[in-house]
């Protein structure tokens, strides 16, 4: 019995040093998606998006980005553990350009939420 419990315990140990502690988590439906992120960038592209797709990079002070859709609508957020912003809005058959200054330094989160089904869009994101 003590050998049961000490391995249950010890896979219970296991599963909890293996969770994850982000902030911020992606959770998505999408078709013909390809995204990429390095330290200093992040894209993504896609045919059909639907939810929350969360890059994770190092700045150095500021962002820029480009965005485009065809159809429905997206907000763009960047923040750390504490603060979350908007960095901009962008709506069916727009493209935008966008740059924030006042991004704090390290590691920072860059969030693109939908409200339902975005088609035929692409971001790319750049820190600096």
């Amino acid at each position: 019995m003590k050998k049961f419990m000490g391995k249950f315990l010890a896979v219970i140990w296991m599963l909890l040093c293996l969770t994850g502690c982000s902030e911020y988590t992606s959770s998505y439906k999408a078709v013909g998606f390809v995204h990429s992120n390095t330290s200093k960038s992040a894209t993504m592209s896609f045919y059909s998006f639907d939810g929350r797709m969360v890059f994770k990079i190092k700045s150095s002070g500021t962002v820029t980005c480009s965005g485009a859709l065809e159809s429905g609508n997206a907000t763009v957020y960047y923040g750390n553990k504490d603060t979350k912003k908007e960095l901009f809005t962008i709506k069916a058959g727009k493209e935008i350009e966008a740059h924030a200054e006042d991004v704090e330094s390290g590691t920072i989160y860059i969030i693109v939420e939908t409200d339902g089904k975005c088609t035929n869009g692409s971001f790319d994101f750049k820190a600096e």
